[in-house]
């Protein structure tokens, strides 16, 4: 990559976040009742249990279930292209590809067939919390979590998994947290959450999310150990170098934004850190060598710029860095499979969660 005298100085990377957001959590109502459990000692046994994915995306959460010996039964999406990737993805699941307020309970009944239903997951968006979007205490999506709680009453999992960005545990100072807290209380379920850093469960991103968990048996809610120090995560170039040759292949998901002459040359000028763009900072950043990725967005193509390429990084790359294998197709457009990964969970976040579920599930299933 040829470097010009008119580039910018990289910026310093940040190498902690949300420290005051843990603190929060771990005084609040929410630090309350759960446990540590290392997922590394873990062993998959031959017993398979059932989750139900709401607001499922492309499956993020549920590809790392499914690597810890869990199964979809059905999955509730109303992108349409993120149905369809779902749908592919996960041959035993039914997919309900619509608004989830129209999907009855006695239609979701049927779609799982009288199978128990042992974990109920669920990413429920997240764009009235983003520190990203405005942050409008009032957007309507900040109340989509009554459909866990809904789906929690109709299927009576033993636990619940959300997740979400560390912004809500802030949003409107907690009023949304102690609804959400108040509200699983209600029906029986002991809820807490933790903000857990994608990149210390190995994947190749800076990527913190909140995750609740709920349960109705009343034992402290396990949480996955963190795996990797700092000094031991993955890096962008760990995830992504052996891909650099390779060209354009919409077959497997390579695509990136196509870039004009004279984009390439200003591309050449951004340094790692800075953007592309002064007023449209939050897209067209420059990756950092020698560490995880910066959290991956779809920003209408915008992705971040390849770390050592004079480019925006692929879906395919954006899949890597979210800890998708190579053989998870997504469909729709390069943009719309964008879309979906900068929505998605890291599954390999997922499979650990699910890993520190293993135990306690085991303990009620063989006691019952």
């Amino acid at each position: 990559m040829s470097i010009s005298k008119n580039k910018i100085r990289a910026k310093k990377p940040q190498t902690s976040r949300y420290t005051n957001v843990k603190r929060k959590l771990e005084e609040s109502i929410f630090g309350l009742n759960k446990t540590l459990v290392d997922t590394t000692k873990e062993i998959i046994d031959d017993y398979v249990y059932n989750t139900v994915d709401l607001f499922a995306g492309c499956g993020g959460l549920t590809k790392g279930f499914e690597d810890a010996g869990f199964r979809s039964i059905l999955g509730v999406e109303i992108d349409p292209d993120a149905a369809a990737t779902y749908d592919a993805n996960f041959k035993d699941a039914a997919v309900w590809a619509g608004d989830i307020h129209d999907l009855s309970d006695q239609e979701a009944l049927e779609m799982i067939r009288g199978q128990d239903v042992h974990v109920l997951t669920g990413g429920f968006p997240c764009q009235g919390f983003s520190v990203a979007g405005d942050r409008n205490p009032e957007d309507e999506r900040n109340q989509l979590f009554k459909q866990m709680v809904r789906f929690t009453k109709l299927l009576n999992p033993m636990f619940v998994v959300g997740e979400n960005v560390p912004g809500i545990v802030t949003m409107d100072d907690g009023r949304f947290m102690n609804e959400i807290f108040n509200s699983f209380n209600a029906i029986g379920y002991t809820i807490t959450a933790r903000v857990l850093e994608s990149a210390d469960f190995g994947v190749p991103q800076y990527r913190p999310r909140t995750i609740f968990i709920a349960n109705r048996v009343g034992v402290a809610n396990p949480y996955p150990m963190e795996i990797l120090t700092p000094d031991e995560h993955i890096t962008i170039e760990q995830a992504l170098d052996d891909l650099k040759d390779t060209p354009r292949d919409p077959s497997i998901n390579h695509e990136w934004t196509a870039h004009r002459k004279s984009t390439i040359e200003r591309i050449k000028k951004v340094s790692p850190g800075n953007s592309l763009y002064k007023t449209y900072a939050d897209a067209f950043k420059r990756q950092y060598r020698g560490r995880p990725s910066m959290t991956v967005k779809e920003n209408h193509g915008g992705t971040h710029i390849h770390h050592d390429l004079d480019r925006c990084i692929s879906a395919r790359e954006m899949a890597r860095l979210q800890s998708f294998p190579d053989d998870f197709f997504f469909h729709g457009t390069m943009k719309r499979a964008m879309f979906q990964l900068g929505n998605a969970v890291p599954p390999l976040l997922a499979k650990h969660v699910a890993l520190a579920l293993r135990p306690t599930l085991t303990e009620f299933i063989d006691e019952n």
